[in-house]
């Protein structure tokens, strides 16, 4: 017997296969994962061409004033927007059982795109909980793959793979794996082979996914 699942993919890159190594790699798992998952629906979302909310004056108030026991109805008109838009992403998040998240390293860091949208499933009651020992992650059901490619090599220990990493982490997701595309920048002599090297391994996590 299949059991479905609602796969979410986070694509946080501009461009197309054509001219991304992230997006080319992030095609490929999806195409092994339908063959191998077909009963699976996935959801595509793609940061650059999403109106993706960032915590601004108007969230911040929003919440401040929620907070302090207020209607929903008593925010402004832009408020309200932009709450409601948040907390979709947020709702999308949490009805999805696998999670794929696909960027480049841009100067040692994640895309802002993706900051924003990480903002969103990093939410204090909902993805996690504060406890007198600590914050507690409460995303224990779901599953998720990190796609990255970066001109040079850093085995999965810069900045952005270990944000990622980290945040998923934090909000309670252990079942955690990535495919690093590194160093074909440094040797372009090298890129056939780096890229075959993590089709192959996108093809076999997918079909694990």
């Amino acid at each position: 017997m299949f059991v479905v699942a609602n796969v979410l993919v986070v694509n946080a890159h501009p461009l197309s296969a054509e001219d991304s190594q992230t997006v080319t790699i992030l095609d490929t798992f999806i195409e092994e994962h339908q063959l191998r998952h077909p009963e699976d629906v996935i959801t595509m979302l793609d940061l650059y061409y999403t109106d993706l909310p960032e915590i601004d004056g108007d969230l911040l108030l929003a919440w401040k004033t929620l907070q302090k026991g207020a209607e929903f109805t008593d925010l402004n008109d832009a408020q309200q927007e932009k709450v409601r838009i948040f907390n979709e992403f947020t709702d999308q998040f949490l009805a999805s059982e696998k999670i794929v998240i696909a960027n480049a390293l841009w100067n040692l860091n994640i895309p802002s795109k993706l900051k924003s949208w990480f903002d969103t499933i990093n939410v204090a009651g909902k993805t996690f909980r504060y406890t007198a020992e600590g914050p507690v992650g409460l995303i224990t059901d779901k599953k998720a793959i990190h796609i990255q490619s970066s001109g040079g090599t850093y085995n999965g220990q810069d900045f952005s793979a270990q944000y990622v990493k980290g945040i998923l982490n934090f909000i309670g997701i252990t079942d955690f794996d990535s495919i690093y595309i590194e160093g074909a920048d440094y040797a372009p002599e090298k890129a056939p082979e780096i890229m075959a090297a993590a089709k192959e391994k996108a093809k076999v996590l997918a079909a694990q996914f």
